[in-house]
């Protein structure tokens, strides 16, 4: 089902998991193994391959095989989508936010309401119906 998505939609899945999110920011300092990568947690190998091709899926990470050596490392193009993608949310609703500051800053402000001391209306009685 992963692979249905659009290519953003894949990004934002894969970094929805902590374990994934702690990868992909051990591989921002440098290539690692996949035994590397799995040393911090406490999880069954498979469990940590099955992570990292989640993370190849949605283009965060590449992998490369030299002998029995599997190498990680990160793909900066599937993070700069992402980048771009929260840059534009973020340039959009500044745009919305310093129009509602113009439009606020036009509005005269109101006076706060004058306190006067009325009375609190009593409730009429009702007559009683007759039994």
């Amino acid at each position: 089902m992963l692979n249905q998505s659009a290519p953003i939609d894949l990004v934002f899945q894969a970094l929805a998991d902590p374990t994934r999110r702690l990868m992909v920011e051990r591989l921002s300092r440098g290539q690692a193994s996949v035994s590397e990568l799995a040393e911090p947690f406490d999880m069954s190998l498979p469990a940590i391959v099955q992570h990292l091709r989640v993370l190849e899926a949605s283009g965060l990470v590449r992998t490369e095989k030299a002998g029995r050596v599997r190498t990680c490392r990160i793909e900066s193009d599937a993070l700069s989508l992402a980048e771009r993608w929260i840059n534009e949310r973020r340039a959009s609703w500044e745009r919305r936010l310093d129009r509602l500051g113009a439009f606020l800053a036009l509005e005269p402000a109101e006076p706060p309401p004058a306190k006067t001391h009325a009375t609190v209306p009593t409730r009429k009685k009702r007559p009683r119906r007759p039994s």
